[in-house]
């Protein structure tokens, strides 16, 4: 049986290219609010950016999405390099830094909500199945980034809200993180894993909550 690599590379590009928006917007956004909450480290930087490139984390933008997809594992996640943000900068500390961490999410969410209504509204739109990668992609990366394991958005959150001694022993969980993720990952659940069931339910929930929003 012939491999036909141009299909695989077709079906290749319907996917890194969403991931690449997806993970690149994502952490733009939590640079822009950080700036405009008083912190401008990664606006000098050049990391309040739509190149892609200013964001690629080798191993989670690149390597484990791509391992992931090739793998069929039946979901997806990655991260990009962290946006630099001196946290003592911003306004009003505590609340801005709630907001500088769900910016990215919330950026995945609005991504989502433009995928979806190209797919639907677009009729002459080629892509459709980037399309669908673009709106799981984006939906799988909010929810990812949402769980509180440091140092994802959704342990920052959780962080700006915990007392000051409680938030440094919370915050020193964030050596393990990678680990933790990787634990998850693979301890199995049936035909899946650990952080597949986590994920994967809330993920068909947001996607039936868009869908019956602007379908």
């Amino acid at each position: 049986m012939s491999i036909n690599f141009s299909d695989i590379f077709i079906h290749f590009m319907m996917f890194i290219i969403p991931m690449l928006f997806a993970i690149t917007l994502h952490e733009a956004a939590h640079g822009y609010i950080a700036k405009i909450r008083g912190d401008k480290t990664a606006y000098l930087m050049g990391r309040v950016s739509l190149n892609p490139i200013r964001h690629i984390d080798p191993l989670g933008t690149i390597i484990l999405p791509t391992a992931m997809f090739l793998l069929g594992t039946g979901f997806l996640f990655g991260w990009a390099k962290p946006v630099p943000v001196n946290f003592n900068q911003l306004k009003k500390p505590k609340i801005d830094t709630i907001l500088v961490a769900i910016a990215g999410p919330l950026a995945n969410l609005v991504m989502a909500v433009g995928w979806l209504l190209l797919w639907k509204y677009v009729p002459n739109f080629g892509f459709h199945q980037m399309a669908q990668f673009g709106i799981i992609l984006n939906l799988m990366l909010m929810v990812f980034n949402l769980l509180p394991i440091p140092p994802l958005d959704g342990s920052r959150i959780i962080s700006a809200i915990l007392p000051y001694k409680a938030a440094l022993k919370y915050n020193a969980l964030e050596r393990w993180g990678f680990l933790i993720v990787l634990v998850l990952l693979f301890i199995p659940i049936g035909q899946s894993n650990l952080l597949a069931m986590i994920l994967i339910p809330i993920i068909n929930k947001l996607l039936l909550t868009l869908q019956w929003l602007f379908l």
